[in-house]
């Protein structure tokens, strides 16, 4: 009786790459489209990728990091073992609409369950304008710190007035929206967590 020995599986370095770039697009809410627009690599290769058919070289894991906003190590785990994320002042991804200006303090990664954010809003303005992001997801939660100025939160069809230092809690994925009453600028630091709330 002959003993053969099992044959050991190498797994394919691919797919892992592959499932974490199609994680990371879709937590970015992109297409495939969108995401060939912003790296600069096609939809055909990129769809390759996500199904584990091709390893991206460095090259093009970096131009599909920059298209999804993330550090490249980030997006080949290289950093995963690390387990402090620092994001400096000046690497802040920013968005400016309508006299609303949000810049984000956490990076958004697969498995993250907070994102944070700081905002700052013009006298007389408001978020939730035509170009500002949907309600967050079901069972969010919302919590807002104003940092200068004062703010109304509008949510649920009621009005409550902040002041600076002031803190509210709220279920985020409720229609709310929140205006700058006043002649000066705000600031507020927004903490959103996902799918806390389950009633």
């Amino acid at each position: 009786m002959s003993f053969v020995p099992a044959v050991t599986r190498e797994k394919d370095p691919a797919a892992p790459v592959g499932r974490r770039v199609r994680a990371l697009r879709e937590a970015h809410g992109l297409s495939l489209r969108d995401l060939a627009k912003r790296s600069g690599v096609s939809a055909p290769m990129l769809s390759q990728v996500e199904r584990g058919e091709t390893s991206p070289t460095i090259a093009v894991a970096q131009r599909i990091a920059a298209g999804l906003d993330l550090p490249l190590s980030t997006l080949l785990r290289l950093d995963e073992r690390q387990h402090v994320a620092i994001v400096r002042k000046g690497d802040r991804r920013a968005e400016r609409r309508d006299g609303h200006v949000v810049q984000e303090l956490t990076r958004a990664v697969p498995g993250e369950r907070a994102s944070v954010t700081v905002h700052t809003l013009r006298p007389a303005g408001r978020t939730g304008g035509a170009h500002d992001r949907p309600i967050h997801a079901p069972g969010s939660r919302e919590t807002v710190v104003v940092q200068t100025g004062r703010l109304v939160l509008v949510i649920d069809g009621e009005r409550h007035l902040l002041a600076d230092g002031d803190a509210v809690t709220f279920d985020a994925d409720l229609p709310h929206h929140f205006e700058n009453p006043t002649r000066r600028a705000s600031a507020f630091l927004a903490v959103v967590t996902a799918g806390l709330r389950t009633t």
